[in-house]
């Protein structure tokens, strides 16, 4: 195998971020695919952008606050938190 580079960005390994582990993936030119040195995992850019928005949605919410949990089948209220404030 060729020696490791990151490619031409950054981009997680999905697997590893759904555990909470901030591992960024390497890119292999030959393969022209990405790869996690910790967990072995690895695919196409498309795949891991996929993966990723997965992420992204379970995480959407973190900075925000409930307001209103309101009745059924109601929307959740949100509010942007901003930390040291009650």
């Amino acid at each position: 195998m060729a020696q490791a580079s990151k490619g031409k960005l950054n981009y997680r390994c999905p697997s590893c971020f759904m555990r909470d582990i901030d591992i960024d993936m390497f890119f292999d030119q030959e393969k022209k695919e990405y790869y996690c040195l910790r967990c072995s995992f690895s695919g196409r850019e498309e795949d891991v952008l996929r993966l990723n928005d997965a992420a992204r949605f379970r995480y959407r919410s973190m900075k925000k606050r409930v307001v209103d949990f309101g009745e059924d089948n109601a929307p959740i209220l949100f509010k942007d938190h901003k930390g040291g404030e009650q």
